[in-house]
């Protein structure tokens, strides 16, 4: 008997220990799952705030609440992909104009070094430009922006910091980047609707004013889109030139409005200044016989801007049909001293001017990935007093650059957008900017321009 009470319990062991065993092993594991989760958990949260946070930011601005689910993901996913997010555009066109483009000037303005004009014909190599973006640690996120041009070049666009946890809407921004003077100055090439800029922005700044210096922004908590911002830097982007001193240069001023009217149309508009300091800002020109000289500008350049920008899309979808009016004024008073031939007979005098320009244009997305668009530039050359004039010392002929001009400009243009990744476009100009005294020789020019993006890319401004 007592034999049998042993095998009995010899049994029992064998199957109660495993599974005691089994029951520790599963009561583990479902503890390591349940860390496993809470720890998921925690960085879900973590991401989700990041994203919430950068929405707050793009929902300031106006419209953005039209973007749609869609847009809404895609910037998602851009933004989480990886660390830092890196694109690339790649750029190009051909050209066909009817004026030789190494004499392309924009006549009445000092020139800018700026006037890009139509290109070289045939088919050229434009910008091309790569980013690297990425939120830093919690309290900032940097860009950096270099374009290497078709000369195999390398320039830097933008490198700067940025805020992300300053309270009050305020936002510090620092190092070199676009100045957010007017509407069209922050964006980069590729993302405006012609190939080129304005006549306006070619002759006041050269293109495009950037600042090496720090920027303030403050957002208004209010349901009425208001911005106000500052900056200043070392000055040294026409129509300024750096100082020999420590002293900033450059000073600029922005406020912006805008709202929604209904759910189909929003707005903005805004208004600019710049004050700069030029010391010996200099330009080649031709005197009164035709011999070249080297002249310059000393003395100080207030430009005042108004934007506004306009646009429409039935219910705020614009992935069927979207219309965009936009336009800019721009004035600039300059006034200093003039030097006639630097290093020839050396003249100097008293120099003022009061000159304007402006642009409008309208884009009209007719069907899905399809657009149309027009626009008109106008320069006015105004009211320039130069002493050596004046007083006799010289002809108007010695300043040839500088003779009364009101320069214009027709562009249309027809694009195709493949995806959010590519763009095709065919654009023709009638440009008299050289041709701005009536003698018939206007330039015309097309183009055929293709971009590309490679890669992770960010939302475009408003």
């Amino acid at each position: 008997m007592s034999s049998r009470v042993c095998v009995a319990a010899a049994l029992l062991l064998t199957l109660v220990v495993p599974a005691a065993a089994q029951a520790d092993e599963i009561e583990s594991l479902r503890t390591e799952i349940e860390s496993l989760k809470a720890d998921y958990a925690a960085r879900l949260q973590a991401l989700e705030a990041r994203i919430d946070e950068l929405e707050v930011q793009n929902r300031t601005a106006p419209g953005a609440e039209s973007m749609g689910a869609a847009s809404a993901s895609v910037a998602r996913n851009a933004l989480t992909a990886f660390n830092p997010a890196m694109s690339v555009i790649l750029g190009g066109h051909y050209a066909n104009v009817s004026q030789d483009p190494e004499s392309y000037a924009i006549s009445g303005f000092i020139p800018s070094g700026g006037e890009i004009g139509p290109g070289e014909r045939s088919f050229n190599l434009g910008e091309s430009e790569l980013t690297l973006s990425a939120s830093i640690d919690p309290y900032f996120a940097g860009a950096f922006t270099a374009a290497v041009t078709p000369e195999n070049e390398i320039e830097i666009e933008e490198a700067f910091f940025r805020t992300s946890a300053l309270p009050a809407g305020f936002t510090v921004k620092g190092g070199r980047f676009f100045s957010a003077l007017g509407y069209l100055n922050e964006m980069h090439a590729h993302a405006w609707d012609f190939t080129d800029q304005p006549l306006a922005y070619q002759a006041f700044f050269g293109g495009q004013l950037a600042q090496d210096g720090v920027q303030v922004k403050w957002i208004a908590p209010t349901d009425l889109y208001l911005e106000v911002g500052a900056e200043s830097g070392n000055g040294q982007e026409f129509p300024g030139t750096r100082r020999a001193a420590n002293g900033l240069n450059g000073a600029a001023l922005f406020t912006h409005v805008g709202d929604d009217i209904g759910d189909s149309i929003s707005w903005r508009a805004g208004v600019s200044y710049l004050d700069l300091h030029a010391a010996e800002r200099t330009w080649e020109d031709f005197d009164d016989a035709g011999s070249p000289v080297l002249n310059a500008f000393t003395g100080t350049s207030r430009t005042w801007v108004g934007d506004f920008v306009l646009k429409w899309a039935p219910q705020g979808n614009s992935t069927q049909r979207h219309l965009e009016l936009q336009g800019e004024y721009l004035r600039r008073e300059e006034e200093g001293d003039l030097a006639f031939d630097l290093e020839g007979l050396a003249l100097s005098d008293s120099f003022r001017s009061r000159q304007s320009g402006w642009y409008l244009q309208s884009v009209y997305q007719f069907r899905p990935r399809w657009r149309a668009g027009v626009r008109y530039d106008a320069l006015d050359s105004g009211d320039v007093r130069i002493g050596l004039i004046d007083d006799a010392s010289l002809p108007p002929e010695a300043f040839p650059a500088l003779l009364e001009a009101s320069p214009t400009r027709t562009t249309v243009m027809l694009d195709w957008n493949p995806s959010e990744f590519s763009r095709l476009r065919a654009q023709y100009a009638w440009d008299d900017a050289r041709d701005a005294r009536g003698d018939g020789n206007a330039d015309r020019q097309f183009q055929l321009q293709y971009l590309y993006s490679l890669g992770a890319h960010g939302a475009h401004k408003y």
